[in-house]
C-alpha cells in the first residue's frame, strides 16, 4: 500500500470493519443492496499522514441526493460568518478580490462574500446543496476542482485572491492534483486557506467518529505542512476551532510570499510531544477505540436492561462509524432524531435504525438520547433544556 501524498510505504493500524456510505441513509427496500467497504485506516512515517487505506468512488458519496447541508446548523452559520470576516480583514486587501471556495455546499460561508459585494466562485460536487446555493444568489458550478477546472476558471474570472474549504479538504484524495490546481489559479500573494478535523483532537478524544468514507485525510500541522510544501506552498499560520468537535485552520501561500506564525512552529512542538509523528501512537489509539467501543455498548445494554427508552439525536455522517463500528442496532437505540427532511423516515446506513422527525423526539419523551451530533453540544443542549429538566440525560462515546 502506498501513501496518496508522496508514495512511501503507508503502515495500517485499525480496522472499524465493513462500513457503509456514511450518508448513504436508505429506504428499507434497498437494504439488500447497500454497499460496503473496508474502512480502515493508515499512517505514513514520510509525510506523516493519516488516511484511509481504500475509499470509495467519489460518486457514492457526492451527489443529487447528497444528506448533508450546512446551514442547518446555526452555530455553523456563526463560525462561517465569523470566518469570512476574518478573510475579508487578512487577506483580501487588493482591489476587486476574487475568491474560489472548494465544496462550497449551500452556499452558507459564501453567501457572507456575496452579501459584501465580493466576486466569488463555488465549486460544489453535489448538485442538490449547490442547488440552494444557486438559488440564493451564489455563483456555484456543480464540478470537482482539478487542474481542468482552475484552467476553465482562469479564463473566466482571472487569478484568485484566495481559494478556500472548510471540511472539505480532507475528503479529497489526490491532494496533489489540488495543489497544482491551486498554485496556477492563485496570485502571486495569494492564500489556500482551509479549516478540517484535527488529529490532535481526535488522538486526545478517541473520537473516532471523525474517521469514516468522506475523510479520506485527518490532518496535522506536520502532515499539512509535508504535503503542500511538494508543490512550493509554505504553511504560514495555524488556528484552532471549535467546529466538528475540533479542527484546525491552515493558511498556506506561496513559498517566501508572506511572513511564517510562529503559531506554526509552537504548534509543530505540540503535535510532536502528542507524537503524531510517530507510529506508536496510532497503534495506541487502536487499543483506545476498542476499549472506547466496549464501554459505550456496554452502557446501551445497562440501561436498555433497566427499561430505559432510549434513542440517537442527530443522524450525523460520523454516527454511521459508531454504529457499525460497534454493532449498534434499532435493538438498543428506538430511533434517532433529525431535522433534515432527506434523512427523515429513512434508516441508517448499515445498522438500520430508523431516522424520524425532530416532531418524534418531543412525543416519545425518551429518558436517555445518544448525542451523536456531540460536536453541537452546547447548542443542542440549550435547546433542549425542558428534556434536561425532565430528567433526560445525554450520552456519547466521548467522555
Amino acid at each position: 500500500m502506498k501513501c496518496r501524498v508522496c508514495n512511501n510505504h503507508i503502515e495500517p493500524f485499525i480496522s472499524f470493519g465493513d462500513m457503509p456510505i456514511a450518508n448513504g441513509f436508505l429506504l428499507e427496500k434497498e437494504f439488500k443492496d447497500e454497499y460496503f467497504f473496508e474502512l480502515a485506516t493508515a499512517f505514513c512515517e514520510k509525510c506523516f499522514t493519516v488516511q484511509l487505506v481504500t475509499q470509495p468512488d467519489p460518486n457514492l458519496m457526492f451527489h443529487d441526493n447528497y444528506a448533508f447541508f450546512s446551514k442547518t446548523s446555526k452555530s455553523m452559520q456563526s463560525h462561517f460568518k465569523e470566518f469570512a470576516n476574518w478573510i475579508i480583514a487578512n487577506y483580501l486587501k487588493n482591489k476587486d478580490p476574487f475568491i474560489i471556495e472548494l465544496g462550497s455546499n449551500d452556499g452558507i460561508l459564501l453567501e457572507n462574500f456575496l452579501n459584501n459585494k465580493i466576486r466569488h466562485l463555488g465549486v460544489e460536487p453535489s448538485a442538490n446543496v449547490a442547488k440552494v446555493a444557486i438559488d440564493n444568489g451564489i455563483n456555484t458550478e456543480v464540478a470537482f476542482f482539478d487542474n481542468n477546472f482552475a484552467n476553465q476558471a482562469l479564463l473566466k474570472n482571472g487569478k484568485a485572491d484566495a481559494i478556500l474549504a472548510a471540511n472539505v479538504m480532507c475528503h479529497i484524495p489526490d491532494l496533489n492534483e489540488i495543489a497544482k490546481a491551486s498554485k496556477k489559479i492563485l496570485k502571486d500573494d495569494g492564500v489556500l486557506i482551509f479549516e478540517d478535523p484535527y488529529l490532535g483532537d481526535m488522538i486526545k478524544k478517541i473520537s473516532y467518529d471523525q474517521i469514516y468514507d468522506e475523510h479520506v485525510y485527518i490532518f496535522s500541522a506536520i502532515s499539512v505542512k509535508n504535503i503542500f510544501a511538494y508543490h512550493g506552498f509554505e504553511l504560514i499560520d495555524t488556528l484552532p476551532q471549535e467546529t466538528h468537535g475540533g479542527s484546525m485552520r491552515y493558511v498556506l501561500c506561496k513559498k517566501g510570499s508572506r511572513n511564517v506564525s510562529e503559531n506554526v512552529s509552537n504548534l509543530i512542538k505540540k503535535e510532536k510531544n502528542l507524537g503524531l509523528d510517530k507510529l506508536s501512537t496510532y497503534k495506541q489509539f487502536k487499543v483506545d477505540c476498542e476499549l472506547s467501543k466496549v464501554k459505550i455498548k456496554s452502557l446501551l445494554k445497562k440501561l436498555k436492561n433497566e427499561g430505559k427508552k432510549i434513542v440517537g439525536y442527530g443522524a450525523t455522517s460520523k454516527s454511521t462509524t459508531i454504529l457499525n463500528y460497534c454493532k449498534i442496532g434499532p435493538e438498543l437505540i428506538d430511533f434517532i432524531s433529525d431535522t433534515t427532511p432527506i434523512k427523515q423516515n429513512k434508516y441508517t446506513p448499515g445498522m438500520h435504525i430508523p431516522v424520524k422527525p425532530y416532531e418524534y423526539f418531543i412525543k416519545y419523551n425518551p429518558q436517555i438520547a445518544v448525542l451523536f451530533a456531540w460536536n453541537h453540544r452546547k447548542e443542542i443542549e440549550n435547546k433542549e433544556k425542558l428534556f434536561i429538566k425532565n430528567g433526560g440525560k445525554f450520552i456519547s462515546h466521548i467522555s
